[in-house]
């Protein structure tokens, strides 16, 4: 069995421009998940998927598999798994072998726990599901403490899903999904549906709980200025 992680970053963004060459610690965003990705011990193989050279050129300073994306795979219309197709794709034609299970790896996302791909790749080899992917618990921004406005003038409160739930202990764990990692089959991953387009999760989809501040998602400003508070209070903890 053959596992490989692929990471993928566009050029473009229009939450934040540039957005995985911007410094977190020193560094690019992009350079924080090339690191992950090389310092998990379960992909054989790490690839770097971008329409950007400088993105390509941070993947280079380390090493691993860099593949330009062609122009019709890099607008922000383009799917997440049609970008992963395509470095699975040229690394299988480049290397001779072939992947049975893939990563995926966002590199906007510069913070995640060491072991994260490890385990989301542990999970599906031991419990033979098509995909995994990293979750946390929604807290108090539960959807069944959640309202609607109605009435004439929209400003009327009223229950999104009618409930008599005070304490926060009594809600029902409910997950969001937080973008840590990915993890799939390739045969899922190259079962492609466009009716269906999450199609290449599979039919079998599991998760793994991580804890809300464990991975950052970078998107904007505000988002970055997390990040860099998120790392100097895990730096002081030592």
């Amino acid at each position: 069995m053959t596992t490989i992680a692929v990471i993928i970053g566009r050029a473009g963004s229009k939450g934040l421009k540039h957005k995985n060459m911007r410094q977190l610690g020193g560094k690019p965003l992009t350079a924080w998940t090339v690191e992950h990705a090389l310092q998990s011990k379960r992909p054989e193989a790490v690839i770097l998927s971008s329409d950007g050279e400088a993105i390509l050129d941070v993947g280079r300073g380390y090493g691993v598999h860099c593949y330009k994306r062609p122009d019709e795979l890099a607008g922000d219309l383009v799917t997440v798994d049609a970008a992963v197709r395509h470095g699975v794709s040229v690394w299988e034609a480049e290397s001779g072998k072939q992947a049975s299970v893939i990563a995926i790896l966002y590199a906007n996302v510069a913070l995640r726990p060491d072991d994260l791909t490890d385990r989301a790749i542990d999970k599906l080899i031991t419990t033979g599901c098509d995909s995994v992917q990293t979750v946390y618990n929604v807290g108090k921004t539960h959807p069944l403490w959640m309202r609607k406005l109605t009435g004439d003038d929209e400003d009327v409160i009223e229950p999104y899903i009618p409930n008599e739930i005070y304490r926060r202990q009594d809600l029902p764990p409910v997950y969001m999904l937080n973008s840590g990692v990915l993890v799939v089959r390739r045969e899922c991953l190259f079962d492609v549906d466009e009716a269906h387009p999450h199609n290449f999760l599979g039919t079998d989809r599991r998760g793994i709980v991580t804890q809300e501040n464990d991975i950052v998602d970078i998107d904007d400003e505000l988002d970055l200025l997390k990040a860099q508070a998120v790392l100097k209070h895990r730096q002081s903890q030592g």
